[in-house]
């Protein structure tokens, strides 16, 4: 893809499907949401994740299913805490899933929160949290290797294989485009030196220049091209003609999600409850900010009203001055 084009991706509300659901669970609404989207216009579906933390449905294997249902769409994850699951398994199922999706995975990756939660999550899964972020540069850097068909001896402080290679080969040459999430000197330097993509939630559009003028900055000392290197932003909305039933809307589902007040989300992630003309005018800004990838959650009791509410009031409007 050009670094020019402007992007737009929905982000399946797999979460929420779970928290609202009763048992046994469902997938068939959140499938027919993505083949609708896909009809609608998105380029993009994306799936979060979390074990035990934020219960969900898992990412791959029903990025699997999403795949089987939609035929252009790229499909990703924003973001997977690959440093859950070791890089050679992680390696083939990622190149499992590119192959049956004929090559449209792009493969969003995180450190995780410094939250009890997910410090718990890491510790139940057999990984101490202190060297989630070792393991994480580690595993990337295995995956990359047998994603190019190399057959490996690697030693690392975390990890060593011995005369490892894959028999499935991803789709797409080299295998699919990692991007990174996080803010922060070293997150930044991650970006530079192991990602083909930075997909932040930044709370501010200034907050991201920030982070992307720095990031361009160090890919200019490393002798990195921008032209391999995409900015990309993920984002919650909840537009409605009514401004204040979209804060409402916006509180009950940010609450709900993550357990504490809206207020206090609002400064870390990035948040617009608004009317369509606020909303467009506020990524719009993100977007004269050097975003190209905009990954959007929609928070809202009614997300699949949402995604075709934005398909027909917003994203028009922004494709125009792309």
């Amino acid at each position: 893809m050009s670094p020019k084009t402007l992007e737009f991706g929905f982000l399946l509300p797999t979460r929420a499907a779970v928290m609202e659901s009763g048992s046994p669970l469902d997938l068939s609404s959140l499938l027919e949401m993505a083949a609708e989207a896909e009809e609608l216009g998105y380029d993009s579906i994306w799936i979060g994740d979390s074990v035990l933390a934020r219960p969900r449905f898992e990412a791959l294997t029903t990025l699997a299913a999403v795949a089987a249902r939609t035929h252009q769409v790229r499909l990703g994850t924003a973001v997977y805490l690959s440093a859950l699951r070791h890089p050679v398994l992680l390696a083939n199922t990622v190149a499992n899933l590119d192959i049956l999706s004929a090559g449209r995975v792009t493969l969003g990756l995180g450190i995780g929160t410094h939250a009890p939660s997910v410090e718990a999550e890491f510790v139940n899964c057999g990984i101490p949290f202190r060297q989630r972020i070792g393991r994480f540069e580690e595993g990337i850097s295995i995956m990359r290797r047998l994603w190019k068909g190399e057959k490996i001896d690697f030693r690392g402080k975390y990890y060593e294989v011995h005369g490892c290679s894959l028999g499935l080969h991803p789709k797409q040459t080299g295998g699919p485009p990692i991007w990174l999430a996080g803010r922060g000197e070293k997150a930044y330097r991650r970006v530079v030196l192991l990602a083909d993509g930075w997909v932040p939630i930044s709370p501010t559009p200034e907050v991201f220049a920030e982070g992307w003028t720095r990031i361009q900055a160090l890919a200019a000392e490393a002798g990195r091209s921008l032209e391999t290197l995409r900015p990309a932003l993920y984002v919650t909305l909840t537009a409605h003609s009514d401004r204040n039933q979209a804060l409402r809307e916006m509180e009950t589902y940010m609450e709900a999600y993550y357990g504490v007040p809206y207020a206090i989300m609002s400064q870390m992630q990035g948040c617009c409850p608004g009317t369509p003309l606020e909303c467009r005018n506020w990524l719009q800004e993100f977007i004269r900010q050097g975003a190209r990838s905009l990954v959007l959650r929609f928070a809202s009791p009614q997300p699949q009203e949402q995604m075709r509410f934005f398909a027909r009031e917003i994203l028009p409007a922004l494709v125009s001055v792309s």
